[in-house]
């Protein structure tokens, strides 16, 4: 039965929920719409399963929505285009045009008849129109000469049809709804004029309103709303097809792996040189694909014509660019411009050369990061950049070569002695490089010390500002009169490749963040240079005949060789995420962090940059009976288990995770998830139980699947789904269980629900490699830092990121509140030290761990856990289970019933189980006060107190201030607060 959908009004904003919303939704519609008001930022932390997405998007696309009204404007502007008679003026009706009777001919309003802004997408498509065939079953066309005269024809053709009033739609659209458009006036038509009048108007109205500053209307926030993986987008487009607010225009930014149809590209190792290639017409060949973006460019187009009317997904759009022939990457990227809502890894708005890549600009927009719990490691990454030798040698060598065929030396030149530069600065630094591991050398410097070595190199801050012009100047498209054939012809002039344009851009990108504001964030890089050995394998090449056409046997090497090769790295390395979110923060109008795993909350402020004036840590909305929480210190066998590196190395230690988990196999049907710190664990665990006979015993009871280490996202997807078939059809087993490592794919957004998970088994504590030099320096910048900058200390900081990932991998289990589950911590410092373990766990997990001394009293414990709730399960599927008891809602008749929340006093007035016949659903018009609070009403249910929409009395009640002043934000705008009786 589909849920009734309930309107909230908070802070003034009117929201449509698609269901009655749980107090933490109303918690964080509340604080989201709080800070869009006033543009604050906010960090949300609501726990897996408690419907975050769905609040996040109703309470920030309802404000937006707001706003539009606000404004004057539909927050839908793309009506079903409608169909109009064309223009009666005077030179229409003497050339006797009327109104063709076909399908396929369609008028369109003059009005809406008007050019789109420049885009990349726009340019390119004009620029390479006139190089398209008249064949439409071509995928790849040669550029010939003899085709610009039916190209010139056919444009003559359309244009004599466009005076007409009269589009034809071409033939790639038959058995298609058509696109509903009406006639344009030419420009002889009095109508005409009006129309130019007008727009000529709203030009010079834009321009008033530029130099004005945005006075003549204040432009409405594009929503951002960015996540950590691809498959989290679909999943978000999923609930927003749930809302009220789906049929909002809206777009989903991802790379060509995801999004291009062209059947060549798409098998090609390196989608994105073959599609720029394509792009650039070489070989004489052009991607017809991209040629028919305009099919699909428009929202209106996209709603009213192909049928996506409702919120889609990446996969939707896909699938309608395969079907229309048309490029479905840069179709995305152009309704980003008539899009309302924008969805998108959120790397694509942090990392600087992706949001000039893909033309994101989010001055006063509105951004919205889920999944934030790994933000802070992915803004160090945006402002970092790691290359090697050999890429930096490639590209001098690819300058040089340009510099050598006379292909703009002036401005290859520079750029030539740049690369020279590092090139030589890094050979002379190889010598003084210290050794830290087995078979790795590296040296370290500050920002500030490579500035001053920079310095003596010739590059500068003002050096390098001409070094950008450079670089700009040699990435402009430019063509010249050349000969082609014995013939002068304009030809296209030559541009780096794009692996040395990366190399450019990326060096470049780290460069202009250490000069910036005058060096001020020298101090947060820290460069190394690093010796490392690869191993690579090599194969014998073909034997090949001699001169009489024998073939000579020689000595062959071992198949599949492994050969030893020395490599030198170069890493900038940004150890202050502030420093790349300065771009966010200091231009966007509300930044929104939310997570189910966001504690400890302080860090983000200090780490980030940003004062996040709203926070929340919202409740979980389940009831306790539905989860098991426990840590276990001891094995079947009684044998201690710490997941030290010293403990972890040993046979015992392996060999009782191994029986432990035969165990938990056995006591809990269905999925079970496992969690390892490392790979390398895994790799040891899997080897040690082949051997012992561990892993045939597990393959018993359930279907072992182990997370792999790296592989194409094909693949993985492949092992995931044979995951799930292993729990739907058993056979004679009972489920599966699925192996993964903290930090890895399987714990980072994905929904394990149901019978998928009903454990989560966690060996160890995930904390990152101390060994490694990244992970050091960062704990020696933050404590060097902690006091001025209030950073956490570098120890501190180093077990936050052991509790996230943890906190990650216990979020598999409970996915909505129905759901039930197991969570067991592996790992006997939970119990022997739990104010620094069990601290850093998640909010709903930290009040629910229950401690056992002994393996067998645990396993007892969650049998009679899996077995009850199975039971309950299948009664209620049965029908024969009552009904869930729960307390009547009542309702405070009376202003006297405030003494209620004095436990000292009696009230006078007893409260009724029906309702005030004054009082409406919806919280914000409750017409029923109390003399002592203005605006507010009590809802008891389930001995819980909930002030909704409550509005800060002037001044505060003594009364509240003495008995509720421990309550969070009581005198807050629009706050909702739970009190317990």
């Amino acid at each position: 039965m589909a849920a009734t959908a309930v309107e909230y009004t908070i802070g003034g904003v009117k929201i449509q929920f698609p269901c009655k919303a749980y107090p933490s939704q109303l918690a964080m519609m509340n604080s989201i719409v709080r800070g869009l008001n006033h543009g604050h930022h906010c960090l949300l932390e609501s726990p897996t399963g408690s419907g975050k997405s769905l609040a996040l998007l109703c309470s920030a696309l309802a404000w937006q929505q707001a706003q539009y009204e606000k404004e004057g404007m539909s927050h839908n502007e793309f009506k079903k285009p409608e169909v109009t008679t064309p223009c009666q003026c005077a030179c229409h009706a003497s050339r006797g045009h009327s109104m063709p009777r076909s399908g396929y001919v369609i008028t369109f309003a003059s009005d809406n008849y008007r050019p789109r802004s420049s885009t990349l997408a726009s340019r390119l498509s004009e620029k390479r129109q006139a190089s398209l065939s008249a064949n439409a079953d071509d995928d790849f066309m040669p550029d010939r000469k003899r085709i610009r005269s039916l190209v010139v024809d056919q444009k003559e053709r359309k244009r004599r049809c466009l005076e007409q009033g009269v589009i034809i739609i071409s033939d790639d659209l038959q058995g298609e709804t058509p696109i509903t458009e009406s006639p344009s006036s030419c420009f002889l038509c009095p109508c005409d004029g009006v129309k130019r009048g007008a727009k000529a108007a709203e030009k010079t109205k834009d321009k008033d309103k530029a130099n004005n500053g945005g006075s003549c209307k204040k432009a409405v926030p594009k929503i951002f709303f960015g996540t950590r993986t691809h498959k989290q987008i679909a999943q978000i487009a999923h609930e927003l097809k749930r809302t009220f607010y789906t049929s909002t225009p809206m777009t989903i930014l991802s790379s060509r792996d995801h999004t291009c149809v062209h059947p060549e590209v798409i098998q090609h190792t390196n989608r994105n040189e073959r599609c720029k290639e394509l792009l650039e017409g070489k070989n004489g060949q052009t991607c017809r694909y991209y040629h028919n973006v305009h099919k699909m460019r428009d929202q209106g187009t996209l709603q009213w014509v192909h049928g996506l009317q409702q919120a889609w997904d990446i996969e939707e759009l896909v699938r309608l660019g395969s079907r229309l022939r048309c490029c479905s990457y840069f179709a995305a990227r152009e309704l980003m411009q008539e899009a309302h809502i924008v969805f998108c890894p959120y790397n694509y708005l942090l990392d600087p050369l992706i949001r000039e890549s893909m033309e994101i600009n989010l001055k006063g927009q509105v951004v919205v990061l889920d999944e934030a719990h790994n933000i802070e490691d992915c803004a160090r990454d945006s402002a970092s950049y790691t290359l090697s030798q050999t890429q930096l040698l490639a590209a001098r060598n690819e300058i040089d070569g340009m510099v050598y065929h006379n292909i703009r030396p002036i401005h290859h030149g520079p750029l030539g002695a740049f690369c020279c530069s590092l090139l030589n600065w890094i050979q002379e630094s190889c010598g003084a490089l210290s050794e830290r591991d087995y078979e790795t050398s590296c040296k370290v410097w500050t920002g500030a010390e490579v500035l001053v070595i920079f310095h003596g190199l010739g590059i500068t801050a003002d050096t390098f500002s001409v070094l950008q012009k450079h670089l700009a100047a040699v990435l402009e498209k430019e063509e010249r009169v050349g000969l082609v054939n014995g013939q002068e012809d304009m030809v296209e002039v030559p541009t780096l490749s794009a692996p040395t344009q990366t190399v450019l851009k990326s060096l470049f990108m780290v460069l202009d963040f250490l000069y910036r504001n005058n060096c001020s964030f020298a101090e947060d890089y820290r460069v190394a240079l690093q010796q490392t050995y690869v191993w690579t394998t090599q194969n014998d090449p073909p034997d090949l005949p001699d001169a009489q056409g024998f073939f000579a046997r020689r000595h062959r090497r071992r198949q599949g060789a492994r050969t030893k090769t020395l490599v030198y790295t170069l890493s900038f390395w940004c150890l202050n995420p502030a420093v790349a979110f300065t771009d966010l923060s200091g231009s966007v109008r509300t930044i929104v962090l939310t997570s189910g795993t966001l504690s400890p909350m302080g860090s983000f402020s200090s780490e980030l940059g940003v004062n996040f004036s709203i926070q929340l840590e919202a409740s979980h909305v389940i009831s306790k009976s539905q989860v098991w929480v426990g840590t276990l210190g001891n094995g079947p066998q009684g044998r201690k288990l710490c997941a030290t590196f010293q403990h972890a190395e040993t046979f015992a230690f392996q060999d009782e995770v191994g029986a432990l988990l035969v165990r938990i196999c056995q006591a809990v049907a269905r999925g079970v998830l496992c969690f390892l710190p490392s790979y390398k664990m895994l790799d040891k665990l899997r080897e040690r139980w082949t051997n012992t006979g561990l892993w045939e015993q597990i393959e018993q009871r359930k279907i072992i699947v182990t997370e792999p280490r790296g592989g194409a996202r094909s693949d993985f997807d492949e092992l995931l789904q044979s995951y799930y078939d292993a729990i739907k059809d058993p056979g004679h087993r009972d489920g599966a269980l699925l192996i993964a490592v903290c930090r890895g794919k399987v714990s980072e957004g994905l929904d394990f629900t149901d019978d998928n998970a009903r454990a989560v088994v966690t060996i160890g504590i995930p904390f990152p490699n101390i060994k490694d030099l990244q992970v050091e320096l960062k704990m020696k910048y933050n404590d060097q830092h902690s006091k001025t900058r209030g950073l956490l200390s570098g120890s501190h900081w180093y077990e936050i990121q052991a509790y996230r990932a943890l906190n990650q991998a216990l979020g598999r289990c409970i996915r909505h509140r129905n759901d039930w589950g197991a969570l067991i911590l592996v790992d006997d410092r939970f119990r022997c030290n739990p104010n620094k373990y069990i601290t850093g766990l998640s909010k709903w997990v930290r009040q629910l761990v229950q401690h056992h001394n002994t393996f067998g009293g645990a396993m007892q414990s969650l049998v009679t856990f899996s077995e009850n709730q199975q039971g309950a399960a299948t009664a209620r599927a049965n029908g024969s289970c009552p009904p869930e008891q729960t307390e009547p809602t009542k309702w405070l008749p009376s202003p006297s019933t405030l003494s209620l929340l004095l436990p000292s006093t009696n009230p006078t007035e007893k409260a009724t189980e029906d309702p005030p016949q004054d009082f409406t659903p919806r919280p914000h018009f409750c017409k029923w006060k109390f003399t002592c609070v203005k605006n507010h009403f009590f809802h008891i249910s389930s001995c819980t107190i909930f002030f909704l929409d409550v509005v800060r009395p002037d001044p505060v009640p003594a009364v509240l201030q003495a008995h509720l002043s421990t309550l969070p934000c009581l005198c807050g705008l629009h706050v909702l607060l739970k009190v317990k009786l």
